[in-house]
């Protein structure tokens, strides 16, 4: 593992994070900014350390983020995901506890298209009988 680069990308609404684990002494730099500095609440903090706590890396790997698009709470989801899938590179054994706590899998959902004859996705014009 001498100089060794796990890559992975991660994605989650308009967000996608380019993710590299180096291995180090746990460190998180999104964006050349720190964690903490980057990400203002402890919830999407706690969220991107996910997969290094499942399976107890978290002070192994020095992670490096390079993400864009979309909002806070999507940019961390993405970031999980790409952590998740650069820990696969890294080693293939962590695969069964990232896949059961569901950090493998790519969150679909995405915002929903405005409609014509609609205000928005799914909001009609207010109705008045008369």
């Amino acid at each position: 593992m001498a100089n060794a680069k796990f890559y992975g990308t991660g994605r989650r609404k308009k967000s996608i994070a380019r993710v590299y684990l180096i291995p180090g002494t746990g460190n998180i730099t999104i964006n050349k900014r720190d964690i903490d500095e980057y990400l203002g609440l402890e919830t999407l903090k706690l969220i991107v350390r996910q997969p290094l706590v499942a399976t107890e890396t978290a002070d192994k790997f020095d992670v490096v983020v390079n993400v864009r698009g979309g909002g806070f709470s999507g940019q961390a989801g993405a970031i999980r995901h790409g952590i998740s899938r650069a820990l696969l590179h890294a080693d293939a054994e962590y695969r069964p506890v990232l896949k059961k706590a569901g950090f493998l899998t790519r969150d679909p959902r995405m915002k929903e298209r405005k409609k014509y004859g609609l205000k928005a996705a799914r909001r009609a014009p207010q109705f008045s009988k008369r």
